[in-house]
Parts: C-alpha cells; sequence; structure tokens
C-alpha cells in the first residue's frame, strides 16, 4: 500500500514507519521536525518537511494514498495545562485538516496514535475499550476529541480508521542503522528520566506517592515495548473496514509498579544514584493498566517483548549510544 505517515520522525512514529518500509509499503512520511529528528527516518521513505496543519499539499487526490497512520501532535501533559491553547492548535486543528484533506483525497483508511491515559477510574480493573472516558488534562482532552471526530467522519463517509490507544510506550530498537528510542526536551516520561539518573545526567531521582493502596505504596503503570506497539498499527492497518471505526487498547495486561521499574533500572544498568521521596501528584490513579483482549482477538495481537527487563535494557542501549554516559 502507499501511505502517509504524520509525526513519523517522532518516537512511536518512526518505528512504525520502518516496519512498514520493511514490510514493502511505499511509505511517506510528513513531520515538521519540531520534535523529531531526521536521523530516526527510514532512507526508503519520501520525507515532507511540512507542519500537520499543510497535510493537504502531500494528501491530495492525485497522490492516490491508501492510508494514512496519524502520529503528528504534542504529548506533553504539563506543557498542555501551562498552554491548552497550543495543544487545541496542534492536535485538533491539525488533525481536522487532516481529515478534510483526507475526506477531499478519498483516502480509504485511517490509523490514529492516540492515548489510554483519557480514562478514569480507581484501577481495581484493566481498562477495556468500554471503560470511562473523562480526560484529566488538556493533552488527554485533544485525544479524545480527535477519537470523536474521526468516528464522526466514518459515520459521514467511506473512511475505515481505528484509534489506537497507549499504555506507557517504552523500549527502543534499532532498524537499518537507526536507533529509535525516547528522546524527549524536556523529558517527562519516568523510564527515561530513570536512566538520566543512572547515567549521573540528573542529580537524583524524585518518587511521587509512597501510600498508594498497593503492595509497595507506590502506582502501578502498564508498560508496551515500543515494537510490540508498532506490529499493532501494521495488524489494524490490515483490518480496517469502509466505513467502520474501531478502539483498540494497547498494553501488556499488568502492570509495574514505580519502586518495581526503579529497582530494575539499578539492576540492568548496575548503577545506583540518589532517591527523594514526595507526596502523590494529584489526579495520578493508584493503578492504570490496559485490557488488550480485543486487540488480541480482533487482529491476532500479542506482546511479544513484555518484561520490563527487556524494555528498560533496550532503552539503556539506546541512552548510552545517542546520549552517552
Amino acid at each position: 500500500m502507499k501511505l502517509l505517515v504524520t509525526g513519523g520522525a517522532g518516537y512511536i512514529g518512526s518505528v512504525v514507519a520502518h516496519q512498514l518500509v520493511d514490510a514493502g509499503h511505499d511509505v511517506a512520511i510528513l513531520d515538521d521536525l519540531s520534535t523529531g529528528f531526521a536521523s530516526n527516518l527510514p532512507e526508503r521513505a519520501v520525507f515532507h518537511h511540512l507542519s500537520i496543519h499543510r497535510v493537504a499539499d502531500v494528501l491530495t487526490p492525485a497522490a492516490g494514498f491508501d492510508g494514512v497512520l496519524h502520529f503528528a501532535a504534542k504529548i506533553e501533559v504539563a506543557e498542555s495545562v501551562a498552554d491548552p491553547e497550543k495543544y487545541w492548535h496542534h492536535n485538533i486543528e491539525g488533525s481536522l485538516a487532516l481529515l478534510r484533506a483526507a475526506r477531499a483525497a478519498r483516502t480509504p483508511r485511517l490509523i490514529f496514535s492516540s492515548t489510554g491515559s483519557m480514562y478514569t477510574g480507581d484501577g481495581s480493573t484493566p481498562f477495556d475499550e468500554h471503560a470511562e472516558v473523562r480526560p484529566k488534562n488538556p493533552y488527554a482532552a485533544t485525544k479524545a476529541t480527535v477519537d470523536m471526530m474521526i468516528a464522526g467522519e466514518c459515520g459521514a463517509s467511506e473512511l475505515g480508521a481505528a484509534s489506537l490507544r497507549y499504555f506507557n510506550a517504552s523500549g527502543a530498537v534499532v532498524s537499518h542503522g537507526a536507533r529509535l528510542g525516547e528522546r524527549h526536551e524536556p523529558e517527562s516520561h519516568l523510564i527515561p528520566i530513570l536512566l538520566q539518573a543512572a547515567a549521573g545526567q540528573r542529580d537524583s531521582f524524585t518518587l511521587f506517592g509512597t501510600d498508594y493502596p498497593t503492595p509497595d505504596g507506590s502506582c502501578i503503570r502498564d508498560y508496551i515495548h515500543v515494537a510490540d506497539l508498532a506490529t499493532a498499527h501494521l495488524l489494524a492497518l490490515q483490518a480496517i473496514r469502509p466505513g467502520e471505526y474501531e478502539v483498540y487498547n494497547l498494553g501488556n495486561g499488568s502492570g509495574y509498579s514505580n519502586r518495581q521499574v526503579l529497582d530494575t533500572v539499578r539492576e540492568v544498568t548496575g548503577r545506583d544514584f540518589p532517591v527523594s521521596y514526595a507526596d502523590r501528584r494529584p489526579g495520578d490513579p493508584a493503578v492504570c493498566v490496559a485490557a488488550s483482549d480485543k486487540a488480541g482477538t480482533r487482529l491476532g495481537w500479542k506482546p511479544q517483548r513484555p518484561d520490563l527487563v527487556d524494555i528498560i535494557g533496550d532503552a539503556w542501549d539506546f541512552h548510552l549510544a545517542v546520549h552517552g554516559d
């Protein structure tokens, strides 16, 4: 298929783009490189250095794309709280530009990079696709809004689409010499922050919340290897049907506590570093784990690298190669 990947120079988008190229697809990538990296791009992909708001310049009727995989978005929760208008502009208005272009071009397939952080609940049971959606921040709200926009577009046209709601993408891969892993500025995700502490690039690590109703008192989260996440996109692309919209949660289905992640980072890296403890952060649930049964049943998807040691080991290799020690 001829496919357009928006945000294909970013973390997850680049891993998916590499898998698509390796699977024999004709891939074009649109990215403004505001947070992505040119070094992440597959050599055999056509690159368009453009904002998502200019997607209609690439996604034209004459181009003949068979589908779009949409990753272009701003993703930092704290930034979204401080500057929500930036998130409305990039995530919602950018996605609206994409949907307009896709309708004009009669593009039949769309995969959207969504998030499991839009769900709410006490975490006593894993979140499935029917869990209550109640976003707690502007970032999650933009993803939920775009999900609704896509569902409406599928109901009004022949577009077939799927929203894939992620639970903590982690790890790294090497593809044709390109090292693909997490690189955010500022970094806000747990595993890369811990690796920075292990490498001596942070003075210490702060663990927020030690009194949650969990076995060790710290939050429990579901971590999924980015390679497994990417594979789900290719499977979802094949499963799309005209005029239908599906939501799939993607996670390992079991969680690791913050203390377990901390201990595993120390084990994998062989490094110790100072740790301080602070009160819970507002809005952080005790447990957030995905129920991915639907993806398993409908797509035949099953994580191949669920072990936390493997996930952190790959992330550490990437960190050392890209950031140094």
